[in-house]
């Protein structure tokens, strides 16, 4: 293994947890997106139930070239003979799943790397109801590529909509604005908001309106390709601009909460009053106590095998029950379509809920949690000190480590699944749960994770433990274990 290698061939087309992503350039040229952009129209017209239109939504994000091929890709789907609708201006992922439903399409092609390093680039399907395609859709896609076939783009006019201000008009419907702004002002609380150069910037002072000129500080908002040198992804380690901004405000005398989104929209994270980075494992247990407590939204509870104890916990304190999916949002947003959800979410930062469209959103997510603060009358810090005094104190962590090739992967894999007792430092491994990776329960909120990502070539190690002190040593037994293979 090695932190940093340089690609020069091309991986074959392979679809992951959610999408299709790859260096551009390498995986990802304009030559290979035109085919998976027609084999996705086809497939979305072999499944398309009566009562749709011909339509496919486009969009794309603030990377290198996602225009250009947004707009490049219109042509394909019109040599399907099909209608494309591209957003004219670079939007969020979850605003073209809203537009999906909004415009009754077959689905939705966007051009995006989500949370992926800057040199990458990729495609996200969605299919009509607003929701990732699951895994059988993009293994017919897959196939489809294998089997070839000509289908000759098509020149012509691309109709542009307002994709973006559809979807901002359509969270407006879903939460009282007045009453949460004069909430926020009462509590006195400033929201410093980072898109991350992502295309979320500008959304959360639009959405609370002109009075949000001194509500909302927003930081990070033009656009900048390269990211500022960093992955647009919410985690601590890319965070310390928000964090300090943060403090800052404390520092001061003014109440201060950091909402982070990432490169696309879809992933949520916070800083509390104090500068302290809260990822979804913290915030999704405050939102069911929201919504289940406050909002008495009907439905069970959808977490990934990575998520934090405590979301369990809270949602079985409300007598709702909870399913553990693998992680990936379209696992979640596939139990979304079957049955009744209050909602669902993973440690990644994706949150979705019941009352809205089956696709991780993390502005509704902001939203809601600005919301449930000012329900509670708490900052967040003193929230979350609360619920984890209730249901029990726990630190959680993960770290990633980049794999060389294949053969890295593969031997870690057979280590893993050839070794029959754990025994991680002094804790004995209770039981081992093969969901998604490889799950070493050691007690309730303590578990450390080993899971291969599907989107980019790395190891995940994710551990929550009762303290962080414990979280540090069993992150650091696994790393060594995995360096050592």
């Amino acid at each position: 293994m090695s932190k940093s290698f340089i690609k020069l061939e091309a991986d074959p087309i392979k679809f992951g947890t959610d999408g299709w992503r790859g260096i551009l350039g390498v995986d990802i040229t304009l030559e290979r997106l035109l085919l998976v952009a027609v084999a996705a129209s086809q497939e979305m017209v072999y499944r398309a139930n009566e009562g749709l239109t011909n339509k496919i939504i486009i969009g794309y994000d603030r990377r290198f070239l996602a225009f250009e091929f947004a707009e490049a890709i219109a042509s394909a789907v019109r040599g399907c003979d099909l209608e494309p609708l591209l957003a004219d201006t670079s939007v969020t992922t979850p605003s073209c799943s809203w537009a999906v439903v909004e415009n009754n399409a077959l689905g939705a092609l966007v051009i995006t790397a989500s949370h992926n390093p800057p040199e990458w680039l990729g495609l996200k399907i969605k299919g009509p109801l607003g929701g990732s395609v699951e895994e059988d859709f993009t293994k017919a896609v897959e196939d489809r590529l294998v089997a070839g076939g000509v289908t000759i783009p098509k020149e012509g006019e691309t109709k542009l909509f307002s994709c973006r201000r559809e979807h901002l008009i359509g969270l407006k419907r879903k939460i009282d604005i007045p009453s949460l702004i004069k909430g926020l002002t009462d509590i006195g609380l400033k929201v410093v908001v980072d898109s991350m150069h992502g295309t979320a910037a500008g959304c959360m002072k639009e959405l609370l309106g002109d009075s949000s000129s001194d509500l909302v500080h927003e930081i990070r908002m033009k656009r900048d390709p390269l990211f500022g040198g960093t992955s647009p992804e919410p985690l601590a380690k890319n965070l310390d601009e928000l964090i300090n901004t943060v403090r800052s405000f404390s520092s001061a005398g003014q109440l201060a909460i950091g909402l982070a989104f990432d490169g696309d929209g879809d992933r949520l994270a916070a800083i509390d009053e104090e500068g302290r980075f809260c990822s979804s494992q913290l915030l999704i247990p405050l939102l069911i106590e929201h919504l289940a407590g406050v909002r008495k939204i009907p439905g069970c509870v959808i977490k990934t095998v990575s998520g934090s104890d405590c979301m369990s916990l809270v949602a079985e304190d409300w007598g709702r029950e909870v399913i553990e999916k693998p992680v990936g949002f379209k696992y979640v947003a596939a139990e979304m379509l079957q049955r009744k959800v209050l909602i669902g979410g993973e440690e990644s930062g994706g949150i979705g809920f019941g009352d809205h469209i089956p696709e991780r959103d993390a502005l509704y997510a902001g939203l809601l949690l600005l919301e449930a603060i000012v329900n509670g009358g708490e900052p967040l810090g003193e929230r979350l000190s609360s619920l984890q005094k209730r249901f029990g104190e726990s630190a959680y962590d993960r770290v990633d480590i980049r794999l060389s090739d294949d053969q890295s992967r593969q031997k870690i894999e057979s280590a893993l699944a050839t070794k029959k007792d754990f025994l991680i430092g002094d804790s004995t491994v209770k039981e081992v749960i093969l969901l998604d990776g490889y799950k070493l329960r050691i007690a309730e909120r303590h578990w450390l994770m080993f899971r291969f990502s599907g989107t980019e070539p790395l190891l995940r190690i994710y551990c929550e433990a009762p303290t962080k002190q414990e979280v540090e040593k069993n992150l650091n037994w696994a790393i060594n274990f995995a360096q050592r293979i």
